[in-house]
């Protein structure tokens, strides 16, 4: 109950948040006033007070409550998943994939070349060589979360909008890659040996079968669909499979040796949406009604992103600066790599000035590639844990609105009368009108 009661007052804070922003006249995105309200309400501030339902007491608190969050970010891949109709695809298809990998690598050797020279003048001490290579692949991650709400919450439409949630579904293909190999070589340099199953054969294998369970789940959702004649019963189909599809993502098949079967909750839903949109002909009425259903869901998971948020890695000194170093070097190579690549794929000027700076926000695929570090010791995985949960801090609440302005300046997000003019315009059209006299 006193769980419940807490994440009650979580939402109802990162609601009131969002009101407090536009009282002070401050034009920031919703998802910045859920990340900052998940701050208040977290273990570090309210939650410290120990008053029950009164915010997070603790990390435990928020364990309890994690399955919220993996909800979320399925409804979030699976609603990712409608941007890749066909009808789209044949004009951003291919740019999306060039762009997706070339930006994704830049931002890795970048951060790589960078930070294995701050290992090398600075010795081992500050910063071990292992962890400098397991934060370059670490680099390559973006969060599609923050993304797609602030698309969501704005309106926006364009090109540059069509070719940037493509590229941030596919960066978590790409990002299980490059954080596979670069974590072998990791692992090879403490002395381990370069595993060739580990680093190639099992993420290629886990993309795969994402893939495959997702496209059998969208083709299986399609054809039960077409047994109702509501679409509020289809709706609720829809969301049930989607609970599933990310229950059986969490499912490990071991084949021998190290040799496994695993699955990417993101890519899952991602191609469940992707089939279900293109098979389905309710496709479009379902997805707008998802996600009148799933605001108040997202909302939750930005304030429960903001309570986890690790406060006390602000007092590492080590840390705030390797974590710099890590965020300047990481968005330069974003920027670059967006930029280069789409001037080589005949882009609007327009779409290679803002692109790079929308893919700057990073988040739950960074964190997930955090708990995989772990396995290269608890110095070096602490190391790695503590500079990411720093940078991660830092892109979630300033992430967000790079993109809002980004996506503004690109003239893709639609300007809105002010609320005395639509006030006029709503008295003038409900006014009754008078009768005139023959």
């Amino acid at each position: 109950m006193r769980i419940l009661l807490a994440t009650a007052f979580a939402l109802g804070a990162g609601l009131m948040m969002t009101r407090v922003f536009k009282w002070c006249g401050l034009k920031l995105p919703d998802v910045t006033a859920f990340l900052i309200a998940g701050v208040v309400v977290g273990p570090y501030l309210v939650g410290r007070l120990g008053v029950p339902g009164l915010g997070f007491r603790s990390a435990e608190d928020l364990d309890r409550v994690s399955v919220l969050s993996s909800v979320a970010l399925g409804f979030i891949a699976f609603d990712i998943g409608n941007e890749f109709r066909l009808a789209q695809l044949k004009n951003t298809g291919k740019p999306a994939v060039v762009i997706g990998i070339i930006q994704a690598v830049t931002a890795t050797i970048l951060v790589d070349i960078v930070l294995v020279a701050v290992s090398l003048l600075a010795g081992p001490d500050v910063l071990p060589l292992p962890a400098a290579v397991t934060l370059g692949a670490i680099a390559a991650a973006t969060a599609p979360a923050a993304t797609l709400m602030v698309v969501r919450q704005y309106k926006a439409r364009g090109p540059l909008t069509d070719l940037l949630l493509p590229i941030v579904a596919l960066d978590d293909a790409v990002g299980l890659i490059v954080f596979a190999v670069s974590f072998g070589v990791a692992q090879a340099m403490l002395g381990g040996r370069l595993d060739v199953i580990s680093v190639v054969v099992n993420p290629l294998l886990e993309i795969v079968c994402s893939l495959a369970l997702g496209s059998f789940m969208g083709a299986l959702l399609t054809w039960l669909e077409k047994l109702f004649f509501s679409n509020s019963n289809r709706l609720s189909m829809t969301i049930s499979f989607v609970v599933m599809t990310i229950a059986l993502s969490s499912v490990e098949i071991p084949l021998g040796e190290e040799l496994k079967i695993s699955f990417s909750s993101l890519l899952v839903c991602m191609m469940l949406g992707t089939v279900f949109c293109n098979l389905s002909e309710f496709s479009e009425d379902i997805m707008k009604r998802s996600e009148r259903w799933t605001a108040p869901l997202y909302a939750v998971f930005f304030v429960l992103s903001g309570a986890q948020l690790d406060l006390t890695v602000l007092r590492y000194p080590s840390v705030l600066l390797i974590g710099a170093a890590y965020i300047l070097v990481r968005c330069a190579g974003k920027y670059l790599g967006a930029r280069v690549s789409s001037g080589w794929m005949h882009c609007s000027p327009t779409v290679r000035k803002y692109l790079g700076v929308t893919l700057f926000p990073q988040a739950g695929v960074a964190l997930g590639m955090v708990v995989s570090a772990q396995a290269l010791g608890p110095e070096i995985g602490s190391l790695v844990r503590n500079i990411v949960l720093f940078s991660v801090l830092v892109y979630e609440l300033v992430g967000p609105m790079l993109t809002k302005l980004s996506l503004a300046r690109a003239g893709e997000i639609p300007e809105k009368a002010s609320e005395a003019e639509h006030r006029a315009r709503f008295v003038s059209q409900t006014k009754p009108k008078r009768r005139k006299d023959a």
